[in-house]
């Protein structure tokens, strides 16, 4: 039967075009659904939203089912992801609840659901939660035991303050933080400038239109930033994505930082055990042995990495794109204390150029190839039984996350479906550059191919 249950949630909540896949009916009983699970009467729900156009529509919507099925509403206003996963911890709450599309344009909406440890919704309690939705089995309440709905500003100050004192920075940088006019905008600036840094924002003002630019910090999108941090002589660049639970930096030279040497960066640093996800670069494992540290490689998602941190007591974890959590802290990815972060391994260890030059380089190539979300199954499919006969001295092939596909020189290749865009993911590393332009080349013909 479960296999018949339409799915809502992918690999980061549920997300789609307003009116067309997040419909306000939709909205609507994901609240009841949600309420429902955590027991309906007197549990407490806390609720935050991103800067997005839609969000005080899809609030009110979620907030109707929530208090329809007796739960209460405690209302965060606009705030970062982190801060709600923070508030729902820290408050006690049974639930938290974040709207937003993250790095999706404008039109789009979502919805991501938080434990009360501040870790995301596991598979299987989205399973739970679309079989509610679907069979419509609520547990709504009479006119006397509606929910109530009150609103909390203060547990800002509490964020910001316990953020400043889980890092140890005199303040002496001059940093360029860019928001992206997403959820970041305010809070991410103000702790930064409370923790000394001489702070030059860009993007900074809320806007669900995203003017400045695409809230996705990629390198097309983050050409501004690059600039003004090299004209300006800054020791690096902060970029957040829609809803500040991700961070990537620029370097003093206005270079964008690699992603997986960022990581390995910070993990070193960190040391001990550390997760992240099969797409992450080889390099992470290397930095990590001279700490004497151990890598545990998990599926992509966040909440893939938060659940293997928690199994196995790790100190840290991340994906490559800038998706890290700090358990220290709370189990909810944190942009805005990973920024902190990387702000004091610099203002401790030197620029931050020389410390990435550091780490041990593979060439990594990332790229997506665009299809329908219906030729998913068929091209993975395919992948599957035919691209490992496509190379030469393949040493491995395994399915913890679509297929990766290994060789004997330590170059691979990973294809997955993408969970939140109609996308074939590609993602390979190479013992050079030319190992890795032929893998890509294969990869992306074969998908082609079938498309």
């Amino acid at each position: 039967m479960d296999d018949m249950i339409p799915r809502l949630f992918g690999t980061s909540g549920i997300r789609g075009k307003i009116g067309i896949e997040i419909t306000l009916d939709l909205i609507t009983a994901v609240g009841m659904a949600a309420a429902t699970y955590i027991g309906g009467k007197g549990r407490k729900v806390v609720i935050g939203y991103d800067t997005r156009t839609s969000n005080k529509m899809v609030e009110n919507a979620i907030t109707a089912g929530i208090l329809q099925c007796g739960s209460d509403v405690i209302r965060l206003g606009m705030v970062p992801t982190p801060l709600v996963g923070y508030a729902a911890m820290k408050l006690k709450a049974d639930l938290g609840i974040m709207i937003t599309a993250s790095h999706n344009p404008s039109e789009y909406n979502g919805i991501k659901l938080w434990n009360p440890t501040g870790m995301a919704y596991t598979q299987d309690q989205e399973r739970t939660i679309e079989k509610i939705v679907y069979e419509k089995s609520f547990q709504e309440v009479s006119w006397e035991d509606i929910g109530n709905i009150e609103d909390n500003n203060s547990i800002i100050y509490d964020y910001m303050d316990d953020l400043l004192d889980n890092v140890n920075i005199k303040g002496n940088l001059k940093v360029v933080v860019d928001c992206a006019s997403g959820a970041g905008s305010y809070i991410s600036p103000l702790v930064l400038r409370k923790a000394g840094c001489d702070v030059i924002t860009l993007n900074c003002q809320p806007d669900g239109f995203f003017p400045g630019r695409m809230p996705e910090p990629s390198p097309a999108n983050l050409s501004e930033l690059m600039k003004v941090v090299k004209a300006t002589g800054a020791d690096l660049g902060i970029a957040h994505d829609g809803d500040a639970d991700r961070m990537v930096a620029i370097d003093d030279g206005g270079v964008m930082a690699d992603f997986d040497k960022l990581l390995a960066l910070v993990s070193s640093e960190i040391g001990g055990k550390i997760v992240t996800t099969v797409d992450a670069s080889f390099s992470v494992d290397k930095s990590m042995e001279k700490v004497g540290g151990e890598v545990i490689r998990t599926k992509v998602g966040d909440v893939h990495v938060a659940e293997v941190i928690v199994e196995s007591n790790a100190s840290f974890g991340g994906e490559p794109s800038g998706t890290w959590l700090h358990p220290d802290f709370c189990m909810c990815p944190d942009g805005i204390l990973s920024a902190l972060k990387v702000i004091e391994i610099v203002e401790k260890n030197g620029s931050l150029s020389k410390l990435l030059n550091e780490i041990p380089s593979y060439p990594t190539i990332r790229e997506k190839v665009k299809c329908e979300n219906i030729q998913k199954t068929l091209i993975m499919e395919r992948v599957k039984e035919e691209l490992p006969d496509k190379f030469d001295n393949v040493s491995d092939v395994n399915f913890i996350d679509g297929v990766r596909i290994s060789m004997d020189d330590g170059s691979w290749v990973l294809i997955r479906p993408s969970g939140t865009e109609a996308y074939i993911r590609i993602t390979l590393e190479g013992k050079n550059m030319e190992k890795a332009e032929k893998i890509r080349n294969i990869s992306r013909s074969f998908i082609e191919g079938i498309l």
